[in-house]
């Protein structure tokens, strides 16, 4: 088993992309490989300006949370959404689309952010992916 951490996003929750782009660039900063699988809700995060549109998976009151915790975290100087992409994609981090997903919720590679993904699978693609992995991650 080599390295390398993957992550299957199976949530759209704008804190658990968060969470999936910073354990993905930790990974790499570390020297391991990393991969992230997006799929269902958190595949809508790879739409064209979709990244940071997600709700608040908890206290989202209307949308008030999310305001909040965005402005908490800008005082605490965290990067945004699109800049720990960013950085997971310099630090050589692969993302990859779930093509079932795109099949079910009618959406084509040309909705997407195709520059950002590495590759288009379906559950063969993230198994491979994880059974080469020593982490394996589901947020």
């Amino acid at each position: 088993m080599s390295e390398k951490m993957t992550i299957i996003v199976h949530s759209g929750d704008m804190d658990k992309i968060y969470s999936a782009l910073i354990l993905g660039n930790g990974a790499l900063a570390m020297g391991l490989d990393a991969s992230i699988y997006f799929t269902f809700w958190g595949l809508l995060r790879l739409k064209k300006n979709g990244l940071s549109k997600g709700p608040l998976s908890k206290m989202n009151l209307f949308g008030l949370g999310r305001l909040m915790i965005k402005n908490r975290m800008k005082k605490a100087n965290v990067a945004s959404l699109n800049r720990l992409l960013r950085d997971y994609k310099e630090l050589g981090g692969k993302i990859i689309a779930c093509e079932m997903t795109m099949e079910i919720m009618g959406l084509s590679r040309m909705d997407l952010m195709e520059e950002m993904i590495d590759d288009y699978g379906a559950v063969g693609t993230y198994i491979q992916e994880a059974k080469d992995s020593s982490i394996t991650l589901f947020i």
